[in-house]
């Protein structure tokens, strides 16, 4: 059953659309693009929020200047010098998450003994601003990579990971191309086409009010929406690829991750089951296989899909 607030959203945009299906529309892609609150929800949330913190009080923070605020990078080198020659890896939270979420994964790769980075998006964490595209995602994750180096490896959760496969593929013509060697996804949605038209279906907006919204992304984005797509980027970008996905995700459908199946022979598969949308992020499995893979130490001839538990 829809809650309250969604309700009155939705009661809200019929109205509108009678006026205006232009204004609906850009309006709805304003409140898509709206970061919710920073604050952890529930008793658990702050659990892992406040573990998060104490470990990145050995990070040194980094903020990254953007076209519009800031990013802020927490850089955590093994040694505290950030040692040549180590694995460099920058990490990427999802929608609504934060650094601290995924301090699980970031310590498992630090163990590996890898130089992570682990970067919060604009309006998440300690980054500026309370709004959020794909493309000045995409800004930020390529504006850590100019500032740090180039990057061994790259990993991206949920809305994290569409933004790294986009700024990979260099759909953002007046960005430069992220040039990290390997990519990792988790949970991660492929299309954004999909994503906005379940928004749209969620928040009740009529066929043309859809269109205005569509059309607002593109105006943002210079790009087409149908151009934000993980599988047209992996068919070009001549690098190893792993979707890590749970076929139990309730958030983001297993079919984003279903449409990676055969289109390049670098594009790798791991189901992790049972783990969720969120849960995968700190499970043991799931982070040692994304730490094999993103420091080259996984082995040869290893199957193209593969399941944990």
């Amino acid at each position: 059953m829809p809650s309250f607030p969604l309700k009155v959203t939705r009661l809200a945009f019929a109205q509108l659309e009678k006026l205006s299906p232009g204004m609906a529309g850009r309006l709805a892609f304003e409140l898509f693009c709206r970061t919710p609150s920073r604050r952890p929800k529930g008793a658990k949330a702050r659990e892992v929020f406040m573990v998060g913190r104490n470990r990145l009080r050995q990070a040194s923070l980094v903020r990254l200047a953007l076209s519009r605020g800031m990013a802020a990078a927490h850089h955590l080198p093994v040694d505290g010098s950030g040692e040549a020659g180590r694995p460099r890896i920058l990490v990427v939270h999802g929608w609504g998450s934060r650094a601290e979420y995924l301090s699980d994964l970031a310590w498992g790769l630090r163990q590996t003994g890898a130089d992570v980075i682990v970067l919060d998006l604009p309006g998440h964490g300690a980054s500026s601003g309370r709004r959020l595209d794909l493309k000045i995602a995409a800004e930020a994750i390529v504006a850590a990579e100019r500032h740090f180096g180039r990057l061994d490896g790259v990993v991206g959760h949920s809305f994290g990971g569409a933004a790294v496969m986009m700024a990979a593929g260099g759909v953002f013509s007046d960005l430069q191309s992220l040039k990290a060697a390997r990519i990792a996804l988790i949970g991660s949605p492929s299309s954004m086409g999909e994503v906005f038209n379940g928004f749209a279906t969620m928040v009740g907006l009529g066929r043309s009010s859809v269109g205005a919204m569509r059309n607002r992304a593109v105006e943002i984005a210079g790009a087409r929406v149908e151009d934000l797509d993980g599988v047209s980027v992996a068919r070009r970008i001549d690098r190893p690829l792993l979707v890590v996905h749970a076929e139990d995700d309730k958030e983001v459908n297993v079919g984003h991750a279903q449409r990676y199946i055969g289109v390049s022979p670098h594009v790798r598969h791991l189901w992790a089951n049972g783990h969720g949308h969120r849960r995968i992020v700190s499970a043991p499995d799931v982070i040692a296989a994304v730490a094999s893979f993103l420091t080259g130490a996984e082995l040869a001839g290893q199957s193209d899909e593969r399941r944990v538990s």
